[in-house]
């Protein structure tokens, strides 16, 4: 059997994301998932509605842009993240670029699911926002106000002095929380993952230090990329090298609760119970754990947002992305729900139904009630296996109809999560939700 260290490498390598989820896949077309009935044909339901979407809103095929956090910050018809860009441009394109990365890493670190009750009230335009884009315009807010930076005399980055010192009651406010009238899923998480930040920037100088005497910085990666043996050219970059960096380099972020391995925790991988053998190893361990499943969802989300400031500003271009996986969240998830592909079983529907009630005993007669899970329960990471290989599956079909060079990350931003979020709307008007709900911790959706 493989040794320990080469188990941790691989699950935690891009590969493993897709090579574990597929064996999920495998089972489901033997029709032995436990947890969700699998109706193959409406897959071309999915697809249908994805590629309305994407004749619906774009014209030229070409110019759909990457599913990236960037999206987010632009909600409204503002372009706040340019602005920014044009009113740095005497620091020159590589500090803009540092700048940037540093908003990008702790905003989309914090954009684990917000709940149903959450909005936040931007400051410049007044205008209200739920869910991913309240989340982006509140991290900007605070980014904007220096409430990131160490340095007075530079508001605009983020610092390992000043995150490690992130209090909850500083999120909450930032984040204009009211446990009773505007209550927001993991506070405590998210302000934790942020002080965990500071820490796991300080321990990994390899990455994140400064050529001066200033605390580390995400932005600084930056400059790590350039600097290593394999990128070509100056500005070609391999994809592994960036996921090192964030899978390696911020591996402290993550709870000490989550799967580990021989004490390394592993993040976002999950035991998956059917995949689980009864053969054992010498240790009484499963036989090379083939029953984990790792997803790494922030961390190829952060991957996908860090890539596009860095191609537009300095012109960086990454070999290798074929390697990540379309991401396993609640509106990609929810599309295949929505659309009658995945069936929750009646036992696990019961269940789900059962804990909403409980952790929503307030809940009136027009709460839209929907099974409600912990992140780490089996309906959950079934669903989220599924999930990475339907995405390609849809991904596939849509190249053949409409475009053999879409990529992946224009797929998702184009369609599938869009999709999962207008069906969501038109099925569930009052949350918005998505039809099987997961209670955040703040770190995972």
């Amino acid at each position: 059997m493989a040794s320990l260290q080469t188990r941790i490498t691989y699950l935690k390598s891009l590969p493993a994301v897709r090579e574990r989820s597929q064996k999920v896949f495998e089972k489901a077309k033997a029709n032995q998932l436990h947890h969700f009935e699998v109706n193959f044909p409406k897959l071309d339901n999915a697809v249908d509605l994805v590629i309305s979407l994407i004749r619906r809103d774009y014209a030229d095929l070409s110019s759909i842009p990457p599913h990236s956090r960037w999206r987010h910050f632009d909600v409204g018809g503002h372009s706040r993240v340019q602005r920014l860009i044009d009113s740095w441009e005497s620091s020159g394109k590589l500090e803009i670029t540092r700048r940037i990365l540093d908003l990008f890493v702790v905003s989309v670190l914090l954009d684990a699911g917000a709940g149903n009750a959450w909005s936040y009230r931007e400051k410049e335009t007044g205008q209200i926002y739920k869910r991913s884009e309240g989340l982006a315009i509140a991290s900007l807010d605070m980014f904007n106000a220096g409430l990131f930076s160490s340095d007075k005399s530079q508001p605009h980055r983020v610092d390992a002095r000043k995150l490690v010192d992130i209090t909850v009651d500083d999120v909450a406010k930032a984040f204009q929380v009211n446990e009773t009238t505007n209550p927001l899923d993991g506070l405590e998480g998210r302000a934790n993952l942020l002080s965990r930040l500071g820490k796991s920037l300080d321990n990994h100088p390899e990455f994140f230090k400064s050529d001066d005497k200033s605390a580390p910085r995400p932005g600084n990666l930056v400059d790590y990329l350039l600097a290593h043996p394999t990128t070509k050219s100056s500005s070609i970059v391999q994809i592994d090298t960036l996921w090192s960096v964030i899978i390696d380099g911020l591996s402290d972020v993550w709870p000490p609760t989550r799967t580990s391995l021989g004490g390394v925790s592993l993040g976002d991988v999950w035991p998956c119970d059917v995949l689980k053998s009864s053969s054992k190893d010498s240790q009484g361990d499963d036989d090379a754990n083939e029953h984990l499943v790792p997803f790494h969802k922030l961390s190829q989300w952060l991957t996908h947002s860090l890539m596009e400031p860095m191609t537009k500003i300095l012109d960086i271009k990454f070999e290798g992305i074929k390697n990540l996986t379309g991401l396993p969240e609640y509106r990609n998830g929810g599309l295949f729900v929505d659309t009658g592909l995945l069936t929750l079983k009646e036992p696990d529907r019961a269940r789900g139904i059962s804990y909403f009630k409980q952790n929503y005993r307030e809940s009136n007669d027009d709460t839209e009630i929907v099974p409600l899970f912990e992140a780490s329960d089996p309906v959950i990471v079934e669903w989220r296996a599924m999930t990475v290989i339907l995405l390609d599956k849809v991904a596939e079909k849509i190249r053949e109809i409409l475009a053999e060079n879409l990529t992946l990350a224009q797929v998702l931003e184009a369609g599938t999560w869009k999709a999962g979020r207008e069906i969501a709307q038109k099925l569930r008007p009052k949350t918005k939700g998505p039809p099987i709900a997961i209670k955040s911790d703040g770190t995972v959706f």
